[in-house]
């Protein structure tokens, strides 16, 4: 029985908690970075627009499936335990290994730009940027592992004073000489290959941007009552995100217009300059650092929710499962922040981090394919909450899913192929895996 209750979870997660970690974990320095990027793509404010407000769309109708899947199965680890309970163990094994790989390399990558943003604010640490970047991912380490309460508590506060950041932010940009939409600036035919390939490749960045909306499955288990609190969050959280995202883009193009900000590695910088003067870079550099402290919190949480629930599987070591009495899965975090640690101190994840986007929405697709599958096969299965408009609404996000990988498959070769070897390899060590288990 002691067993039992040291590999157990504690119920002591709600609503408050599950909009911030959705805030916390989605909004980061992409917000900050990729406007630049994708108006030298698209070069059209309007298309750029629509664009974020098309990924909007996409994520709604994501969180309307995540909200039945999540509330029918509230367990920790999020989409791989539906799409193995609908599709079977491998599957499962796939899936979940995915969906690791894809959150447990952000807190190594949001250490170092923490590190690089504070030299920014004081120079004289240009020297130390690997001792500030492991001090960061340190401190949370010891702050998680004292429990699930002090996490909580700071990705509350740090997710309110980064929602008050932004919206300081866009009506600072929109007050700027009054508000007035710059007109269209180009008028190239959507179906030109440039055109449709500028198109995907912004889908990429703004669907990598808005990753994380899908965060509070993570920690169902946790939850007091996730059949009330986890669609409640899922939506309030995701509108709250699509808001800030659409009108920060307007603020921003509403400050300089497409063609200034085409190719600008910061461009809220460079609007931030123009707004509020020689002093618009160190705001906007405040405003990032508190976005990554946020995000860096909320991502030493998740893959070590992914990790027990792997674990309890036999899809990793079971003393994976072992929580401490703060409720927080020990060994998942040491194995999750020793292989932050590592990527810190050699420096190259980054092209690991940059498929996670296409691995994430390959697991989202087989997410949505879980909830017809199970609807039909386990029909009197309890469903705290039920998909609106199913099954369309459902099949639109698997139309849409596929279209989104084909555009990535397209414009991004090279991370399909990458995906494609780690798919190969992880078969017949799923075959091993299998028959270790079976031995003991």
């Amino acid at each position: 029985m002691s067993e039992t209750k040291k590999n157990q979870l504690k119920k002591s997660l709600g609503l408050s908690f599950n909009i911030a970690v959705l805030i916390g974990s989605t909004i980061g320095v992409g917000i900050l970075r990729t406007p630049g990027a994708i108006a030298g793509m698209l070069d059209n404010y309007w298309l750029i627009i629509s664009c974020w407000i098309f990924g909007g769309i996409y994520i709604l109708i994501g969180v309307n499936s995540y909200a039945e899947l999540a509330t029918m199965l509230p367990k920790a680890g999020g989409s791989y335990n539906y799409i193995k309970r609908a599709f079977g163990e491998y599957a499962g094994f796939l899936s979940g290994w995915y969906d690791y790989i894809t959150n447990a390399i952000p807190p190594a990558f949001y250490c170092i730009v923490i590190s690089e943003y504070v030299i920014i604010l004081f120079p004289r640490l240009e020297n130390n940027a690997t001792a500030i970047a492991l001090s960061f991912l340190l401190a949370f380490l010891f702050l998680h592992i004292t429990g699930v309460k002090s996490g909580s508590i700071i990705q509350q506060l740090t997710s309110v004073i980064k929602v008050v950041f932004f919206a300081a932010l866009i009506v600072a940009c929109f007050i700027y000489s009054g508000i007035q939409l710059p007109p269209i600036e180009k008028h190239s035919s959507f179906f030109e290959i440039g055109i449709l390939f500028g198109f995907f490749k912004s889908l990429q960045l703004i669907i990598g941007t808005y990753d994380g909306w899908y965060s509070v499955s993570f920690f169902a288990e946790e939850d007091e009552n996730p059949s009330k609190n986890i669609p409640k969050s899922l939506y309030i959280g995701a509108i709250l995100v699509i808001l800030i995202y659409v009108l920060l883009n307007m603020a921003f193009f509403h400050v300089l217009p497409v063609a200034s900000l085409a190719n600008s590695p910061l461009a809220a910088a460079d609007v931030a300059k123009v707004v509020f003067g020689k002093n618009g870079a160190v705001i906007v550099t405040v405003i990032a650092i508190f976005s990554l402290i946020s995000i860096l919190n909320a991502f030493m949480m998740i893959p070590a929710r992914i990790l027990f629930g792997l674990s309890r599987d036999g899809f990793f070591i079971q003393k994976g499962m072992t929580v401490n009495k703060g409720g927080t899965p020990i060994v998942a975090l040491l194995v999750s922040s020793l292989f932050s640690l590592v990527l810190i101190c050699i420096g190259s994840f980054e092209v690991l981090f940059s498929f996670g986007t296409f691995m994430s929405v390959i697991v989202w697709g087989l997410a949505y394919c879980s909830l017809i599958k199970l609807r039909s096969k386990e029909p009197d299965l309890p469903r705290p909450y039920r998909s609106r408009w199913y099954p369309w609404s459902t099949l639109i996000a698997i139309m849409a899913t596929l279209g989104l990988l084909i555009g990535f498959v397209y414009s991004d070769t090279k991370n399909f192929l990458i995906i494609l070897i780690i798919t190969f390899i992880s078969y017949p060590l799923f075959l091993l895996i299998n028959r270790t288990n079976k031995k003991e």
